[in-house]
């Protein structure tokens, strides 16, 4: 296990590339038992475990030019979708701020990124998850330039630790197809510090599908960083820590054996508990909207009519994720399409292991 003191870098300015151009790609993840809640610097309350997605990601250009002498801050220039945003900007000063004792070599370029989605921004499919974490992939590529002798395990966990310090669920959207971060007493890999790739996954889970339900787009009504806030006082902080831990370890055991009933039970349960969170915070507040209770009802009736095992999970927001095994792709798309009228209104994704 690393810890932060290990990913601290020295170097000599004559090992750097005077220029440096690469494309980062990163994917979004949905977590099956979700973070809720900080303590420190991005250190989640408890632990979590996700699905990687592979279709709804962030890609990420840069060009960097080195300059003559590194200087006080950050130098960059940020698009996203080909525009500038000030709060975009605000957040990658903070972020460069926090790992310029882990990757100080950032202040001896110019930087020029051009970043996009593949799917809707702010609209709570861990947009800012798989930004840093193709952030982070990218500072990590020039690092492995200036120390190619570095392992796979160390480059691993460090650009893992880099996502982390832009937002917490991006250390999970570095690798997968399941990863899972926070120190838990029963795994002894699992750190605070960045999240690990766990490989145990039943046949049965082989692929997985993931459609997602376009509820509502655009920037959330109270964004997560307010919502994480909230858990600091929150009356049922330790119950649901506590129950976020058991939770863990029932959902392994049920990815490790088949159990598509049991995993499903645990989806929904962290999903509606998410938002059970947001409800019952000081002050109060709502995230899903009355199509995302709907939708919810509608699949609940659908599944005790069919047997079909697809079930939902949230995360902040109001959109809705299907799961279930990619078998039942034509079933799901029938129904959505021709019974809920959705249409087009949906991502189609999936995760593979």
């Amino acid at each position: 296990m690393f810890q932060p003191e290990d990913f601290i870098f020295h170097f000599n300015k004559e090992e750097l590339p005077e220029q440096f151009t690469t494309t980062g790609e990163a994917p979004s993840n949905i977590a099956i038992v979700k973070y809720w809640g900080k303590k420190g610097l991005q250190i989640s309350m408890n632990t979590s475990i996700s699905f990687t997605l592979t279709k709804s990601k962030t890609i990420t250009s840069v060009h960097a030019k080195k300059l003559s002498k590194p200087h006080d801050e950050v130098l960059f220039s940020f698009l996203f979708e080909r525009k500038e945003n000030p709060v975009f900007n605000k957040k990658l000063k903070d972020f460069f701020r926090r790992i310029e004792a882990y990757a100080p070599y950032i202040k001896n370029y110019k930087w020029h990124f051009e970043s996009r989605n593949t799917f809707p921004h702010s609209s709570g499919i861990a947009s800012s998850a798989s930004g840093f974490a193709a952030l982070a992939k990218i500072i990590m590529e020039l690092e492995q330039k200036i120390r190619p002798e570095n392992s796979p395990e160390f480059h691993l966990a460090k650009t893992s630790f880099i996502a982390r310090l832009g937002s917490g669920s991006a250390a999970r959207s570095v690798a997968g197809p399941v990863m899972i971060w926070g120190k838990h007493n029963e795994i002894k890999e699992t750190s605070d510090n960045y999240a690990i790739v766990w490989n145990h996954l039943h046949k049965n889970f082989n692929t997985i599908s993931d459609f997602i339900i376009l509820v509502e787009e655009g920037t959330k009504q109270v964004s997560s960083t307010t919502g994480h806030a909230l858990m600091q006082q929150h009356p049922f902080k330790e119950k649901r820590i506590s129950i976020a831990q058991q939770r863990v370890i029932q959902t392994m055991n049920a990815l490790e054996t088949g159990d598509w009933e049991q995993f499903g039970k645990i989806l929904e349960e962290e999903a509606l508990m998410l938002h059970a969170m947001m409800m019952t915070s000081d002050p109060y507040y709502l995230l899903m909207k009355p199509e995302t209770l709907k939708i919810i009802q509608s699949l609940w009736d659908y599944r005790k009519q069919t047997s079909i095992p697809v079930y939902f999970t949230l995360d902040a927001g109001a959109n809705v994720h299907l799961i279930f095994p990619a078998s039942y792709n034509n079933q799901i798309k029938d129904w959505l399409e021709s019974d809920l009228k959705l249409d087009k209104n949906y991502i189609s994704d999936y995760i593979s292991s």
